[in-house]
């Protein structure tokens, strides 16, 4: 029976998918393991109750391993507030600068350091956790930790080191799905946490209409606000700025010229979900620090963090911008286009070659960046705002939709050159076994 051409998976390509399929099961298995010495029960009723909060975004980017208090409950944030910092030292700190351009090994240092930075941060936010856990209690009344000992360890100390293990185990997870599978792993863990409280959060709503809380209307208008930011999300997120370029070419015998036009394609979300990410990432560690602690200073602190607040909300806002600017900078280099583009005898018509299309580059893809920007920003704030007013007891604002259709998009965007690369790969040993087969 003959395939049908397009059809069929290349042999590699299926086996990344099925690796990174198996390794997001066993992330999803460890969500369900609870951290030794809490009561279960308790833990629950308290995180319910705090849905609404940095709790519930915590709990939204963790797939629920809070508010069950498992061994994963720090999730991944860790790991990427820890690559926060050390993409910003790159640029302030020379050491790092040059290990960024000695490529491959200086890429592994840097790695390194940023893995030891995340066992750091995991110890702090583990540590906190774990004391507020000890004298913490339900609204019930309830204690949250049964067993303050085990033998001689006491409890802080056991948690802390569960957790920060656990946090260790969702790195090494990502780097798996990053280096051996499809996608960026990363990015991926934090996209099967949000998808896993799709259907939790989808009865929540329904037992909201079902008590008379929210009417059919305004739930059925909430549901239809979220499948338009989506598709809003999916048309900027593959929407283009253009730029034409034209090539010289040289014609043999009568040494003539013509000129081929092509574009240098400049997405409107250069930096896709990595500033939201990175922002809501800084901002949850000092916010979660607040939760967990008794010092004066910091819990004056707390009511200024929480999600919804002005101050969140600007900095959260000030955070994606910066980002987006900052991401885009160190990922695409105008002044080296402009030294491809002039080497290959291709340039933009009307902008003369070297500096100056070096510029006119910058002055467009900066541009883009503000509009970008303005976008992340309004798609992440105002369906925090929007369920905030009406009450949700769930978590579920921008940031997640953005996270979800991005990382969707990027890796069937993976996929595809996946599969076109496998198809030039088997059309170029076709053409070498033929061209075998030719006799003179």
């Amino acid at each position: 029976m003959a395939k049908v051409p397009g059809i069929s998976i290349p042999t590699d390509l299926r086996r990344r998918i099925f690796f990174t399929l198996m390794i997001l099961a066993i992330f999803r298995m460890g969500v369900a393991v609870p951290t030794p010495g809490v009561d279960g029960e308790a833990v629950l009723e308290f995180f319910q109750a705090q849905s609404g909060g940095i709790f519930g975004m915590f709990n939204t980017f963790t797939g629920g391993a809070l508010e069950k208090f498992s061994v994963l409950a720090l999730g991944i944030m860790p790991y990427i507030s820890a690559s926060i910092i050390f993409q910003l030292l790159q640029a302030a700190v020379p050491y790092l600068e040059q290990l960024k351009k000695e490529g491959e090994p200086g890429r592994k240092k840097i790695n390194q350091y940023t893995r030891y930075a995340t066992i750091v941060l995991a110890l702090v936010q583990g540590y906190a956790m774990s004391s507020f856990f000890l004298t913490g209690s339900s609204p019930s009344g309830r204690a949250l930790v049964s067993t303050p000992f085990f033998g001689p360890i006491p409890f802080e100390i056991m948690t802390t080191l569960t957790l920060t293990a656990g946090t260790c185990f969702i790195m090494w997870l990502g780097e798996q799905i990053t280096e051996r599978g499809i996608g960026n792993g990363a990015s991926l863990i934090i996209f099967a946490g949000i998808a896993a409280g799709i259907p939790s959060g989808t009865i929540k709503l329904v037992q909201m209409i079902q008590r008379g809380d929210m009417s059919t209307i305004v739930g059925m208008m909430l549901v239809l606000g979220m499948v338009a930011i989506v598709g809003a999300i999916v048309f900027v997120e593959v929407a283009q700025r253009r730029i034409t370029i034209q090539h010289a070419n040289r014609g043999q015998g009568k040494q003539s010229m013509s000129a081929q036009t092509s574009h240098l394609p400049l997405k409107v979300n250069f930096a896709g979900v990595i500033p939201p990410i990175f922002a809501s990432s800084l901002l949850m560690f000092p916010a979660t620090i607040t939760q967990f602690t008794d010092i004066p200073i910091l819990k004056s602190m707390q009511s200024l963090l929480a999600p919804g607040s002005a101050i969140y909300n600007v900095m959260f806002v000030g955070l994606i911008v910066f980002f987006c600017f900052f991401y885009t900078e160190i990922q695409f280099n105008p002044t080296e286009v402009s030294d491809n583009l002039k080497k290959y005898g291709s340039f933009i018509p009307g902008i003369r070659a070297g500096r100056s299309t070096a510029e006119y580059i910058k002055r467009v893809l900066d541009r883009i960046t503000v509009g970008g920007s303005i976008y992340l920003s309004l798609v992440c704030i105002l369906p925090q705002l929007l369920t905030a007013e009406m009450r949700l007891p769930f978590y579920f604002g921008g940031t997640s939709l953005l996270i979800l259709v991005g990382v969707a998009i990027d890796t069937t965007q993976q996929i595809q050159s996946h599969m076109i690369t496998a198809r030039y790969d088997g059309s170029m040993g076709n053409v070498k076994v033929k061209s075998r087969r030719v006799k003179y």
